[in-house]
C-alpha cells in the first residue's frame, strides 16, 4: 500500500507545490484519485486511524503511509531502477 501511494503521489507531484508551512499539495486526478482514496481508507482501517471526519482519518492514514514509504533519500523505495518509469502508459 505504501509503495502504491508513493508511486501515485510522485506521478502527480509538480515542483513548487509546497506551501509556506511545508505542506505539499498534490492534485491527483481521476482515476488515480479513486485508487488513492481506496488506499487511504484501507490503510486507515489497518492502522486503526481515527479522526473527526473522513478527511481527517484519511490524512492520518496518509501521514502513516508516507512514513512507511520513506520519502527520505535513504529509503529503499526511492532507489532508482534503471530503465523503470513510474508513469503509466
Amino acid at each position: 500500500m505504501a509503495e502504491e501511494a508513493r508511486r501515485l503521489l510522485r506521478l502527480h507531484l509538480d515542483a513548487g507545490e509546497e506551501d509556506d508551512d511545508g505542506t505539499v499539495l498534490v492534485d491527483v486526478p481521476y482515476p488515480d484519485a479513486v485508487v488513492v482514496t481506496a488506499l487511504l481508507d484501507v490503510a486507515a482501517e489497518c492502522f486503526g486511524e481515527r479522526g473527526d471526519s473522513v478527511e481527517e482519518t484519511r490524512q492520518a492514514a496518509l501521514e502513516t503511509l508516507l512514513q512507511l514509504a520513506g520519502f527520505d533519500a535513504e529509503s529503499q523505495l526511492n532507489a532508482e531502477v534503471r530503465g523503470h518509469d513510474d508513469r503509466r502508459t
